[in-house]
Order: structure tokens, then sequence, then C-alpha cells
């Protein structure tokens, strides 16, 4: 399992610093934190941000996808160590389409109704959809194409950058923690 989690996470990382709107890493690790957390790859913003692009959303879907691409190609399996990373990309990528209008068909229009709590519209969609069941085949379908194509481009990016991967996956299993400045190293040395 420690090689899966430090592959996946290599991944993730891999992806991260070759995605243009991806934060840049700062730390990755295998040391299990919190519940269900068997490594992380913290990123840190450079600025603080308060509007989000459609390619940095799109960028943190690919950099989601990286920790799984990574145990396709390495192990030619996946596990369900991906499975926060997979409900994450597919909220973007919802949201992206019924909150912030970023779709073909749907371009500039939310398709999720705001509950209206005690203090104002709520921060987060309310359940029931006012959408027909075609739109909603639309969505998912285009949730699906979407994650599918961002899935196939980290793998891509890790198959071209598989030295790298290869050797952050083994830096982790020898010293557990990699952080920004050896991380940067070793990408200007493979």
């Amino acid at each position: 399992e420690r090689r899966v989690i430090a592959y996946h996470e290599a991944g993730h990382a891999v992806v991260a610093a070759f995605t243009p709107d991806a934060d840049p890493v700062q730390k990755v690790s295998i040391v299990p934190r919190g519940f269900g957390a068997l490594g992380f790859t913290l990123q840190v913003p450079l600025e603080d941000r308060y509007i989000v692009t459609e390619d940095k959303l799109l960028g943190e879907i690919d950099v989601l996808l990286g920790g799984r691409a990574a145990e396709d190609i390495v192990f030619q399996r996946i596990s369900t160590g991906a499975s926060n990373d997979i409900t994450r990309a597919t909220d973007i990528a919802r949201r992206m389409i019924t909150d912030y209008g970023m779709s073909e068909r749907f371009k500039n229009v939310a398709l999720t109704k705001r509950g209206a709590g005690i203090m104002g519209p709520s921060a987060e969609p309310m359940m029931a959809r006012e959408y027909a069941e075609v739109t909603q085949l639309y969505i998912d379908e285009t949730i699906a194409a979407a994650i599918a194509a961002h899935y196939d481009k980290a793998k891509s990016l890790l198959i071209d950058k598989r030295a790298l991967l290869e050797t952050l996956a083994e830096e982790l299993l020898e010293k557990e923690t990699v952080d920004e400045a050896r991380f940067k190293l070793l990408m200007n040395s493979v």
C-alpha cells in the first residue's frame, strides 16, 4: 500500500508542477494525516485569490485526477484511494456547469437555485433541481466527458514525465516527505 500511496501522491505533484494554472507544490507526504488521508500533496497559492478562472478550475481537475492516473500507469490498476479526489473533481465539473455558467449549452446560465437562509441566499445549492430530465442528462454526460478528457490529459502528462514520477515516488518511499525545495531539485535533475 505504501508504494501505491507514494505513486498516487507523486502523480498529484507532477501534474501540478506541469499544469499552468495550478498552485505550486509546497510539500508531498505519504505520512497518514486526519481521517482517511493516507498521504497528501500540499499546494499553496502565491497570492490571495477571490475569483477563479475556468482554466484554474480545469487545472484543479487535472491535479485531482493525477493520483489515480499514476496508479493506473504504474500498477495497471486503480484503487479506492482516489475516492475523495474523484468526488472533488466531479464537484468542480458539476459546479462549472450548474453554478458558474461554464458549459457550451448553458454558458452564463446558473442552473441551481440558492436556498434562502436566515441571512439571505445560502452558499450551497438546493438539492431539488429546476430543470428537465434532458438537461440533467446533458449535465451528467458533460461531467463524464470532462472527467474522462482530463483523466486522459493527466495520464498523458505522467507518461511523458514518467522519470520524474518514479524519482519522486522513490524519494517518498525513502523519506516519506518531500518539501518544495527538494521537489524543485528533483524536477531539475530528471
